[in-house]
């Protein structure tokens, strides 16, 4: 497999509306450059059963938040694919986990500077073979410890931050 260095920035996202209606189509380029298009991603939060979450660090080549920790799983949703599908393809991809079994948590609008995404949001518990891709730059499970003593100290993506308050996956 070759190392991917940069993101395609010409790669075609369905456009929604706040409840997930595919009303238009746009690059990433466009969809990442403070449009605010509202785009669909999934989200896959990875627990094993000692209760430690699993996080991917971002490679420096990612067009937003490089460098930082994130959610176990991110990816965006394919033209021409629902939230299932999309949900299995990223974890695959990401990690090459294939035999888990994801629970829906919530999904809520995110909205940064640059992007406005509706996130759908999944948790597991793993404790199996995880194979993290040229897609990240690894990962490791983290105990809630750890995560609560680097929060606020640009150590996660904004989005993980934001979303672990939201979500209350873990007791903050």
């Amino acid at each position: 497999m070759i190392a991917t260095t940069k993101d395609n920035s010409e790669e075609m996202f369905p456009i929604v509306d706040e409840d997930g209606n595919i009303i238009s189509a746009a690059t990433r380029g466009e969809c990442h450059s403070g449009s605010k298009l509202l785009h669909p991603v999934v989200h896959l939060h990875v627990f094993n059963s000692k209760g430690e979450l699993y996080l991917q660090k971002r490679p420096e080549w990612k067009d937003i938040q490089p460098g930082k920790w994130d959610t176990a799983v991110g990816g965006h949703i394919d033209l021409g694919e629902n939230v299932e599908q999309a949900l299995m393809r990223e974890v695959e991809e990401e990690l090459g986990i294939t035999d888990f079994s994801p629970e829906k948590v919530t999904h809520y609008v995110f909205e940064s500077t640059r992007e406005k995404e509706l996130v759908f949001v999944h948790k597991t518990i793993y404790d199996g073979e995880i194979k993290p891709s040229a897609e990240t730059d690894g990962g490791r499970f983290w105990s809630v410890q750890e995560i609560k003593e680097n929060l606020g100290k640009d150590v996660f993506t904004p989005n993980f931050e934001s979303e672990l308050k939201r979500t209350k996956l873990i007791d903050l």
